[in-house]
């Protein structure tokens, strides 16, 4: 009797919640514990069927139910899942459950011992929230490591090509100053000859002499001038001070004005030429292209011979420009055309012509500030045809 009624209380006062069922599956016997924690009052749930304990999204519990009652043993209930009751008010609580079977006169049955888990669910719920935290903490914080590593990487690189710039600046102004110093040399010292010969001649009365003195004065004034025009080009370049602006213009009359100012560097005999097609307006700055146009013509009078023809073809078509300037000159060989666009590259049959080389890479240059494009065909002792296409 005192062994019953140990046991009695033991079921009255456990914590734990207690239930018994009989092999249908009906509510037997249930402790306080178990009625309250699924809010039922005392004796509500005797009679029922366990499942009205169980969420209705579990509907496959009655299966389970009869496979555990053909071979029944301890084992805790739904191992590896996430268990559910079902409080009276509809609301949902997550539960462990362990299942003991027994067998007495009266029948068999199970015994179920149920735990409320709810506290320990919301620690895991704040551990996983924390974990997630942190783990974002460090996916951010390795993000801005990584892009400090890339802005650093960028700052590197930024300034190897700022030493590089200046590297190349200071032998820019190495090669400047030696080139300056062969380059103005010559036609000065031309030029102070010729005038001695030109008062000289002046004395003796003899016109044609002066004429031609005078005339080589007018030529290296104007290599003078090329040099000083090339050598700024460079520094506005570098400085970055040569900007893009184009403006609605009459390109076939531009073009012709040029051509017009350039008559006088003709060398004896020599002739530019100038075709148009296409609309006569078009939009180009300018001050590039007349740039572009007397780096081009000048090169075709120095490198065409006396008598030679320049060509200057000019066509605007509907979206862009297109311009060529042939020569008759000397042509440049298969091995300099890969070099022909570099700073102070001059081909091997021209070191004897008068010229800075620098020319080609300011055109180049001048075009790409176009977004345009500039090609070449040439063939030694033939003559040289640049086209240049510049978007409108």
């Amino acid at each position: 009797m005192e062994s019953k009624e140990g046991i009695d209380a033991l079921f009255l006062y456990a914590t734990e919640g207690i239930l018994v069922t009989n092999s249908k599956g009906e509510i037997t016997r249930i402790n306080p514990s178990a009625e309250k924690l699924f809010g039922y009052k005392k004796d509500e749930l005797i009679g029922q069927g366990i499942e009205v304990l169980i969420p209705k999204r579990f509907s496959t519990h009655t299966q389970y139910r009869d496979g555990y009652n053909k071979n029944p043993h301890p084992r805790s209930m739904g191992a590896g899942m996430d268990l559910f009751g079902l409080r009276k008010d509809g609301s949902e609580i997550p539960v462990e459950i362990s299942l003991s079977p027994y067998s007495s006169a009266e029948g068999k049955f199970v015994i179920a011992f149920i735990v409320d888990i709810t506290v320990r669910k919301q620690a895991e719920e704040k551990l996983k929230n924390y974990s997630a935290d942190l783990e974002n903490q460090v996916k951010n914080r390795t993000l801005i490591l990584e892009e400090a590593i890339q802005e650093l990487e960028k700052t590197k690189k930024d300034l190897f090509n700022a030493l590089n710039k200046e590297k190349e600046l200071n032998e820019l102004k190495t090669r400047f100053v030696s080139m300056a110093s062969h380059e103005f040399r010559t036609p000065l010292t031309t030029m102070m000859s010729s005038l001695s010969l030109v008062t000289k001649y002046g004395e003796q009365n003899d016109k044609e002499n002066q004429v031609k003195h005078v005339s080589k004065i007018k030529t290296s004034i104007n290599n003078l001038t090329d040099i000083l025009n090339d050598f700024l080009s460079v520094s506005k370049l570098e400085e970055g001070k040569v900007e893009n602006m184009p403006e609605e213009l009459n390109l076939r009359a531009f073009v012709n004005d040029v051509i017009s100012e350039m008559k006088p560097m003709a060398l004896h005999g020599q002739q530019i030429l100038q075709q148009h097609a296409g609309n006569d307006n078009a939009i180009f700055d300018k001050k590039l292209l007349k740039n572009i146009l007397f780096n081009l013509i000048s090169n075709a009078l120095k490198f065409s011979p006396n008598g030679g023809t320049i060509e200057v073809f000019t066509q605007v078509l509907n979206s862009s420009i297109k311009i060529s300037i042939k020569d008759s000159g000397i042509g440049i060989s298969k091995e300099d055309q890969k070099h022909l666009f570099e700073r102070f590259f001059r081909a091997h049959n021209a070191t004897h012509i008068q010229g800075t080389g620098l020319g080609l890479n300011i055109v180049a240059r001048y075009v790409d500030l176009m977004s345009g494009s500039i090609d070449f065909d040439s063939k030694e002792n033939e003559g040289t045809v640049f086209t240049i296409v510049i978007p409108q």
